[in-house]
């Protein structure tokens, strides 16, 4: 093919896309279509057929592209570089006032301020980066700070364009936006569950919520996703005066916004327009629970500024919640899968908010005794946020008797384990045996199998599910007991498979102690926790003899850490569960490490991608991390090496379109002797 014929191919396709790309903003964001479905489909088809002919001219931001090949393996960490806070709340129309108040004394202005006002969408918050206008990342919020990278999932929402419009856009763009499922859409969705014999979801929320984490972006794209985009984090080479001024940009370049949204000049418009949507918040297609009021002028947000979780510039006006009252027939003790355990309420049946509402959450013993409530008392309860029910209060008391008080039980109501409280006056309850109760048993083998503990390639959370649900692993000790021929029994599973994973538990005895402990998943011990626990304690025989006081010697260890550890290992079940896997040849102490390893890497930061052949990735990434280096998941402009073993993935590609180094397993080794690579 010459050049000539490969610049008419190139227009095509990018007229084709363009067009593609104009009518998803139409349907999606506009809710004004253009063309019909089936001039939409007849474009997409001849654009996949172009594309199928010259496989050398698709590009990343095809609408063919939107959903990728292959399943998600795991969501790397994403670190935000502008934290993305959470809002403060206000419930009436005085708090409202009181807020505003607040911020013209800090800024000393007595006059009006503009505000925009937005719906508080019921959804999942999201990060997005655009990089010379294509869209590079999606992420969560996570904690604020660090969220996960969910970008192939953030690409099947057809509302996103996967490339900003016009010519002149940021060189980066990150922006903040709410993923959120339609009413109909979700009803669509519960029926197909329904229909395959799956539990439904609770609520819109928790739909998109469980959506935007599936591994396979291919069923995310059937949920149907939608976004609105609502704020900016950071701008590279763009300025905007206003937040107004970004919404207008951001709807120039194709982003989609909530149609709603409106410049207010004063308090009295925007309680005006809270009024309104308060009562009109049931004719709309999503769920909203509120509406975001923030200060228009960027100058004014700067000056004013954020406290540590929240901007003060910005707060969230919360709709009333939606109440009911009803009886309390009975509490039940349920047991998370961190083993936190959970009063619920067993309530008379009553409809409240649209919903027929028969459980509600009493949070801990601590509120338990707060509201006074008894079996068989009569309770308001409320929708908080329209999706949680709780109880807000009693309205009577029963006719109580001795036996209707809630009390903390002695023993864990699952596996009849030792509980203890979080703290010394027990707000939080929670069952000791996180490696043997069935309630916890299912999250404790993911972790204790994932790369950072054992790493036991092969044994991640579908399979883990399995075992414990076909009581193949009742305990962790299990995974050591499992045989070839129960393993062939499993769906999916062949000879090759079934040796590759025996392969690797049998290697996983050899990762040492450091590992081994943070694999058990004990609360508050991390990975940095564990190797100081394991380099201070070098054989396991030594933690079933340590004391409280002994631990809280230890800088990085303080009294919270030091009594989940000696709680832990005080339990017999932990004691038959080390000594069944010393039996079995497990290395359960730790290597001492040379000292004076020299930080030759201090400042680098690696990225790997493809299999490592002398060494596992975890190893690789100790080593990096010994020498004083940084070990990623994600490729960015900031990465120094990429190191490439066999069959390198998409991290490859994108290092090479930034012009990374990139270097192989033996280049790598010798940077961390200290030669040139």
């Amino acid at each position: 093919m010459d050049n000539r014929e490969i610049d008419s191919v190139k227009k095509k396709l990018e007229k084709l896309k363009d067009q593609i790309r104009r009518a998803d903003y139409r349907y999606y964001v506009l809710s004004d279509p253009e063309i019909s479905d089936r001039e939409y489909d007849l474009l997409l088809r001849k654009l996949e057929k172009i594309e199928t002919r010259y496989p050398e001219l698709v590009t990343e931001t095809s609408p063919t592209q939107r959903v990728s090949g292959g399943l998600t393996k795991d969501f790397p960490p994403i670190k935000h570089n502008v934290a993305m806070l959470s809002l403060d709340k206000a419930f009436s129309f005085e708090e409202l006032r009181v807020w505003q108040g607040r911020i013209l004394k800090l800024l000393g202005r007595p006059e009006k301020i503009e505000y925009v006002v937005e719906l508080k969408i019921d959804g999942v918050s999201c990060s997005l980066v655009y990089e010379r206008g294509v869209l590079s990342l999606g992420s969560t919020r996570g904690d604020g700070s660090t969220g996960e990278d969910i970008t192939a999932n953030i690409k099947t929402i057809r509302s996103l364009s996967l490339k900003l419009f016009g010519s002149e856009v940021p060189e980066r763009l990150e922006v903040r936006g709410e993923v959120f499922m339609e009413k109909k859409d979700f009803q669509v969705n519960n029926k197909k569950r329904l229909e395959a014999g799956e539990s439904p979801f609770a609520n819109p929320r928790n739909a998109t919520s469980g959506s935007l984490k599936l591994l396979d972006p291919s069923m995310v794209s059937r949920r149907n996703l939608r976004c609105f985009i609502y704020s900016f984090g950071e701008s590279k080479d763009w300025k905007f005066s206003s937040h107004k001024d970004f919404l207008d940009k951001a709807e120039r370049w194709g982003l989609p916004l909530n149609p709603h949204n409106k410049l207010c000049s004063g308090l009295e418009e925007v309680a005006s327009y809270c009024r309104r949507w308060q009562s009109l918040r049931e004719k709309l297609s999503y769920e909203v629970d509120g509406v975001v009021v923030k200060v228009n002028d960027l100058a004014l947000q700067h000056k004013l500024g954020q406290t540590l979780k929240s901007p003060r510039w910005a707060i969230a006006y919360k709709f009333p919640a939606k109440r009911a009252t009803t009886v309390v027939k009975d509490v039940k003790i349920q047991v998370g899968r961190t083993g936190i355990l959970t009063p619920v309420a067993v309530l008379e049946p009553v409809e409240c908010g649209g919903a027929v509402i028969s459980r509600a959450t009493l949070h801990n013993f601590d509120e338990i005794e707060r509201l006074g409530v008894y079996s068989n008392d009569t309770v308001l309860i409320e929708r908080a946020g329209d999706v949680i029910p709780k109880i807000v209060k009693v309205m009577r008391a029963g006719p109580r008797k001795a036996e209707d008080k809630i009390k903390i039980p002695l023993k864990c109501p699952v596996c009849g384990g030792s509980v203890r409280g979080e703290s010394e006056d027990e707000v939080y309850v929670y069952c000791l045996n996180n490696t043997g109760c069935p309630a916890q048993l299912k999250r404790a083998v993911v972790h204790f199998c994932s790369r950072p503990a054992m790493d036991i390639e092969g044994l991640g959370k579908s399979l883990a599910e399995e075992l414990v649900e076909k009581k193949l692993v009742t305990n962790l000790g299990d995974i050591y007991r499992l045989k070839k021929e129960e393993l062939l029994n499993l769906p999916l599973f062949a000879d090759k498979k079934a040796s590759n994973l025996l392969k690797s538990i049998e290697l996983s005895k050899k990762r040492g102690l450091s590992r081994f402990v943070y694999a058990l998943g004990i609360k508050h011990v991390g990975e940095k926790a564990a190797r100081t626990l394991a380099e201070r304690f070098p054989a396991i025989e030594a933690f079933f003899s340590l004391d409280r006081d002994e631990l809280e010697e230890i800088d990085e260890i303080g009294p919270v850490m030091a009594r989940a550890v000696v709680d832990f290992f005080s339990q017999k079940t932990v004691k038959d569960l080390v000594s069944f896997l010393k039996s079995t040849g497990m290395v359960l102490e730790e290597e001492k490490k040379e000292t004076g390893v020299a930080a030759n890497l201090k400042g680098k930061t690696f990225v790997f991608t493809g299999e490592l052949l002398s060494l596992t990735r975890r190893q690789a990434k100790d080593l990096v991390e010994e020498r004083g280096g940084v070990s990623v998941n994600s490729v960015s402009k900031n990465t120094d090496f990429v190191v490439a073993g066999e069959k390198p993935g998409s991290k490859y590609q994108k290092a090479r379109k930034l012009n990374l180094p990139i270097i192989d397993e033996k280049a790598f080794l010798r940077i961390t002797r200290g030669d040139n690579p």
